[in-house]
């Protein structure tokens, strides 16, 4: 077997495992995939894996490759690798962490003893959790690492915006509202959101003057977009000079961003944790410090 670590990605992440390997100075290799009309997926590694091996990929839109982990890692083991870090900047099922209806799943615990069952060690960015505090009570493995893309978003404003205000659309904000702050040197603040529903929420700013501010809208997640345009719709008819937004992960679906759009947002900023044409920010530094400093590369 290979006596260095491999950092093995899927054809979709192939840019930032490569990124993230010439970071580390490590070997990459890709998995070769394909899809058959069927939805089926035929994959096949590389001919010789090491011992230690980083597997990347960001676990959006996550049912097929949840199969394909399996697969994966059940091959690894097969060949004789012993330990596995997956390497997922965006960590899929963390949202639902509790029954809001009788009989719903809590898909954060199974989900993530599952890819307990298939790992060693995981590594993630700004993962949704709320009432589960620690990664590892969600994803029971050593090292869990969560870390933050906060600072990286707050520096990335400073360079771009005078004295801008950081405004978080919600509570559950808060936990990346004033690192990014902290970072940007720059005032926050913090709205209230109330979610009727996947595409209807409710937007409540704080008692403060927005007149001829530039405001920067800071979050983990936009999805649909309707959280953070109907942020900036409210912030712009209070007066703000520009709303522009940054987050950590753009999952973006359907039209999302061009909701942004009609509701005035100028400035997407996102980092590549997922693949997208908003990216500005590469996580690569961020998740090689991290594994160095774990020895996991």
């Amino acid at each position: 077997m290979l006596s260095t670590p491999l950092l093995l990605s899927f054809p979709d992440s192939q840019t930032q495992a490569q990124a993230l390997a010439e970071t580390l100075g490590l070997e990459h290799a890709a998995i070769d995939r394909h899809v058959f009309p069927d939805g089926e997926s035929r994959l096949r590694l590389p001919a010789e894996l090491p011992r230690r091996l980083l597997l990347y990929r960001s676990l959006h839109y996550p049912n097929d490759k949840l199969v394909e982990l399996q697969l994966v890692t059940a091959a690894a083991r097969a060949t004789g690798v012993q330990h596995i870090t997956l390497v997922a900047p965006y960590l899929c099922y963390m949202r639902q962490d509790t029954a809001f209806q009788p009989g719903e799943i809590i898909s954060q615990t199974h989900i993530g003893r599952w890819l307990a069952g298939q790992i060693d060690a995981l590594i993630t960015v700004d993962p949704h959790l709320h009432r589960v505090h620690h990664l590892a009570d969600a994803v029971p493995v050593e090292p869990a690492l969560s870390l933050s893309a906060a600072g990286l978003l707050g520096a990335y404003i400073a360079g771009r915006c005078e004295n801008p205000l950081l405004l978080g659309p919600d509570e559950e904000s808060a936990q990346w509202l004033d690192q990014a702050a902290q970072a940007a040197g720059a005032e926050a603040a913090l709205a209230h959101k109330l979610r009727r529903g996947d595409r209807e929420v409710r937007i409540t700013l704080p008692e403060r003057d927005f007149s001829g501010r530039e405001v920067v809208l800071i979050d983990d997640i936009a999805s649909t977009g309707h959280t953070l345009a109907e942020t900036a719709a409210a912030i712009l008819a209070r007066g703000a000079r520009s709303v522009d937004a940054a987050l950590t992960h753009a999952l973006f679906a359907g039209d999302a961003l061009e909701r942004l759009r009609a509701a005035g947002i100028h400035r997407v900023w996102s980092t590549d944790s997922i693949p997208h044409p908003s990216n500005v920010i590469p996580l690569a530094p961020l998740l090689a410090t991290a594994l160095r400093e774990r020895r996991l590369a």
